[in-house]
């Protein structure tokens, strides 16, 4: 379909041409809440798409690649977690991608040098998002084409401890591969000083779930905009479907509150099961790493609502094209300021 643009010129970089979209912003691959319908909005508007399909079946991974292609010619990635998936799984939904013939793949956690070379070997661009020099250079070294690089300030799961002022650029000095900035990066302020680090490009989760396209709960979307960035807490309470040691990135609630100062340190072997929600029919537990979505029903206030830093700055509910809008004229607003008197 055509895709009628205004012109951001000065602000598109090398990692651009690359990806094939207009704008140097990508949407985070969320589970759950980047499906079909924000990737191809994202993509329409000029950004670049990430479809989060993390231990999802291959065919709702094939669904969904149908459902973006249906609303849009644009590229987009797939966004897989090898190492927290059972190795069955992570073939079956590798084969779906590739059947399905996707551009790229993004990876995440720790990398995982046979997933990066199978997804190579199909032909995909790789985009790998790291929490630390040693997993940049890690994935780097096994082939990845892009290092997303991930400050500890990123909502949902958090790879490093770092944040992103540093880790940004102390990668960027490190690694002769582009550079796209996570955590903290809302706002076209928050691209300008990511290009001033070193970053060729930003990657939004908490933006982009905070839209009209995203498949959160609309409960999920109202506290990420009730949200400080004192109102977020890193912890590893949310333990259950991943391996441990694996914090996570929430809005407060009364899970965490139930445990004070102890957020972390909490291994998934000794929480308690205890079914709280459903998704779709299937049970959803206390502890869980699944998030309220459209389709959850019961106690959403006891999930994990996810939301970086970056939820002071979201106040609004718009569409995901107006979101990058309101990014990219704030990027012209934060240059004009840098080049005043």
């Amino acid at each position: 379909m055509p895709n009628p643009l205004p012109t951001h010129q000065n602000l598109r970089t090398p990692v651009c041409d690359l990806l094939g979209c207009e704008h140097p912003i990508l949407l985070a691959g969320m589970g759950g809440v980047a499906r079909s319908d924000l990737v191809a909005a994202v993509a329409n508007a000029g950004g670049y798409g990430i479809l989060g399909m993390v231990r999802e079946s291959p065919e709702l991974i094939a669904r969904e690649i149908d459902a973006i292609r249906a609303r849009t010619t644009m590229p987009f990635a797939v966004n897989l977690i090898p190492a927290a998936t059972d190795p069955a799984l992570l073939d079956a939904e590798l084969d779906a991608c590739f059947a399905k013939k996707v551009a790229a793949m993004c990876f995440f956690w720790h990398p995982v040098p046979a997933a990066i070379q199978r997804a190579k070997a199909a032909g995909c661009l790789v985009l790998h998002q790291v929490g630390s020099l040693q997993a940049a250079l890690e994935a780097e070294a096994a082939g990845a084409d892009v290092l997303i690089v991930q400050g500890v300030e990123a909502g949902g799961h958090v790879h490093g401890t770092a944040a992103a002022l540093i880790l940004v650029e102390q990668v960027a000095r490190a690694s002769a591969l582009p550079i796209v900035a996570s955590g903290g990066f809302a706002t076209g302020a928050s691209l300008i000083a990511a290009r001033a680090l070193g970053a060729q490009a930003i990657h939004c989760g908490t933006a982009f779930l905070a839209t009209e396209e995203s498949f959160a709960h609309d409960d999920h979307k109202a506290r990420v905009l009730a949200a400080s960035a004192e109102d977020t807490v890193y912890t590893d309470i949310f333990a259950l479907n991943w391996p441990p040691n694996a914090p996570v990135r929430v809005i407060r609630n009364s899970v965490t509150d139930a445990i004070g100062h102890t957020l972390t340190g909490h291994h998934p072997d000794t929480l308690p099961r205890e079914i709280i929600a459903h998704e779709d029919g299937r049970p959803l537990l206390r502890y869980s790493t699944d998030s309220p979505l459209r389709i959850t029903t019961g106690n959403l206030e006891a999930m994990p609502n996810y939301a970086g830093q970056s939820a002071a700055l979201i106040t609004t509910l718009p569409t995901a094209a107006a979101r990058i809008a309101t990014i990219l004229a704030e990027a012209q607003t934060a240059l004009a300021r840098l080049t005043s008197p």
